[in-house]
This record gives C-alpha cells, sequence and structure tokens, in this order.
C-alpha cells in the first residue's frame, strides 16, 4: 500500500471517486463513502447495481480514489457475490452507524474493491 493514501484514509468518512463514463469518456468525480480492510478499499453504491458509476466501473474499471491531497489510481472490481456484499456492508454499518447506513443506501446488491498496493 502507497503510505500517502494508507495514512490520508485513516479518519475520514469518504474519498473521492473518479470514474471513466461509459458513454461518454470524460472522468467523473464524486464524494463516497468508504470502508478499508488491509490492503483494500471498499465501496457500496447507493442505489446498488442501479448507480451510474458502478455501471462505469463495470465497463471501464480502472478508477482514482483522492483523499486530503493523496490520490491512488487502480482497477476496481465489482463485487456481486452475496455474502462477499453482506460482509462489506455489514463494515459499513460499523463505521457509520446502522440507521445512518440504512438512511442513506436503499439497495445493497452490489459492492466494489479496491486494491492499495
Amino acid at each position: 500500500m502507497t503510505n500517502a493514501i494508507g495514512e490520508a484514509l485513516s479518519g475520514v468518512r469518504e474519498v473521492e471517486l473518479t470514474v471513466t463514463g461509459r458513454r461518454t469518456g470524460r472522468q467523473i468525480a464524486r464524494p463516497v463513502w468508504f470502508v478499508q480492510d488491509d490492503d483494500n478499499v471498499f465501496l457500496v453504491p447507493v442505489t446498488g447495481s442501479d448507480t451510474q458509476w458502478y455501471k462505469n466501473v463495470q465497463q471501464l474499471p480502472m478508477v482514482e480514489l483522492a483523499v486530503d491531497g493523496a490520490s491512488l489510481s487502480s482497477s476496481a472490481t465489482p463485487i456481486t457475490d452475496t455474502r462477499q456484499v453482506e460482509d462489506i456492508v455489514a463494515m459499513f454499518r460499523d463505521k457509520y452507524g446502522p440507521d445512518e447506513f440504512a438512511s442513506r443506501y436503499p439497495k445493497h446488491d452490489v459492492a466494489v474493491q479496491v486494491p492499495l498496493g
């Protein structure tokens, strides 16, 4: 893991995710919540598999994560396995609180893994 991004993620609630638009080819950035587990960052799209940035990642998996001046370009892997998604959702509930997670994430059928190293 690169130290700069690893240190920058500590204690932060969101990162800026940049994806490439599957139709436009443009870079699209947006703040997203995340959880970190070892050398991976996991993302849960707010509206699950219906989320536009998730659909972009499915077609063009290169993403950039940025926080506090540190950034990392990496290949993202969509996760559709129900058990894996449930484990990641549990980490989100632990980090952000079950009520806040439930109020912001109406559908959580998929997740995305971004390796940091």
